[in-house]
């Protein structure tokens, strides 16, 4: 029995122990199973890629004819090359003809993409069993292997990086893989004349600029910056963000400063506050979250929510003043922290 945990599957195709059999690659992160078997249809068609015949079959299209991938994997390469039938979508409808590829795959590689699988999922059991079978788990990245892969992505490509845009990445970065590679592929080519990239680069490209602007908007106002504020808020209204959408996130933004300072109050210093906090508030806004902890009274965040709530319902009644009546308010509640 051969089962691959997830930390071996990289090791295994850097060089696979086997050329002909049936691999599957299975898991929740639907990006990591493609990239696996990509890399698998790259490494088994050996020196001479181009003499390899490789067939797509999609898994619906071979549960409605099963006879098609033993077909397949026993019709001989034209060219005398590797012959490799990946199949995308597979399951354990495929159990009965892998049975009898199992032991004699007649030098084809058999290679299958499924979901996530039990560890008693037919499919997974038979090839887990099987001599010639290769099961490969694919699992969304850690913070380990994902500040790998971007340092070696960007090695790669001969980029230099800044200190913290690692850490910026995998703050940005989710856990799908594909979305990942796509993302570093995007920073690579922006970085292939510079062969440097900042902090701010990643931003720019990868980061939700609508959102990282309100995020300015929102601790300008609440740590006193009114020339910071007045930047973002022009940026914002210039990009045509609703004056409406940004009462409400200084509305829930306040409602949740309330509710974090209720805890401080109770003893807890801010930065204790703000780590157990689930999901966290990005990295780069921590020390400004602080600082408004620190600002802020509670008695002072009742009245900048209730002077916000008037220009919400202002903004309904009168829907030409709301930029008007945004400014007015933001600027009001922003000289209250700069006060403290």
């Amino acid at each position: 029995m051969t089962a691959l945990k997830a930390h071996e599957v990289a090791r295994f195709l850097a060089r696979p122990d086997l050329s002909e059999g049936i691999f599957l690659a299975y898991g929740p992160d639907a990006g990591l199973v493609r990239e696996t078997a990509q890399r698998l249809v790259r490494q088994l068609s050996g020196d001479d890629p181009e003499s390899a015949s490789v067939v797509s079959l999609e898994g619906a299209d071979v549960d409605a004819d099963p006879s098609i991938l033993a077909v397949e994997a026993k019709t001989m390469s034209l060219f005398g090359g590797k012959r490799i039938v990946r199949v995308r979508g597979a399951s354990k409808s495929l159990v009965m003809t892998l049975t009898e590829l199992r032991d004699d795959p007649g030098g084809a590689a058999i290679i299958l993409e499924a979901g996530n699988l039990a560890p008693k999922d037919a499919l997974r059991a038979l090839v887990e069993a099987a001599k010639l079978g290769r099961a490969l788990p694919c699992y969304p990245d850690s913070d380990e292997t994902l500040q790998a892969l971007i340092r070696e992505t960007f090695n790669q490509n001969g980029i230099r990086v800044d200190a913290d845009v690692v850490t910026t990445l995998r703050e940005i970065l989710g856990n799908d893989r594909e979305i990942t590679r796509r993302e570093l592929e995007k920073l690579s080519l922006y970085a292939a004349n510079s062969k440097t990239l900042t902090r701010e680069d990643v931003l720019l490209l990868c980061a939700d600029n609508g959102m990282l602007v309100i995020d300015a908007i929102l601790d300008a106002t609440g740590s006193g910056h009114a020339e910071k504020l007045e930047m973002a808020l022009n940026r914002a209204l210039s990009s045509a963000v609703d004056p409406q959408r940004l009462l409400a996130m200084c509305t829930i933004h306040f409602a949740n400063l309330r509710r974090w300072r209720t805890e401080v109050d109770t003893g807890k210093s801010p930065r204790m506050v703000l780590d157990n906090l689930r999901p966290k508030p990005h990295f780069s806004r921590a020390s400004a979250l602080e600082q408004q902890l620190r600002l802020w009274s509670d008695s002072a965040l009742a009245t900048a929510s209730e002077r916000i709530y008037q220009a919400t319902a202002d903004s309904r009644r009168r829907p030409a003043l709301a930029e008007a009546g945004l400014r007015r308010t933001l600027l009001a509640i922003c000289m209250m922290a700069a006060a403290h």
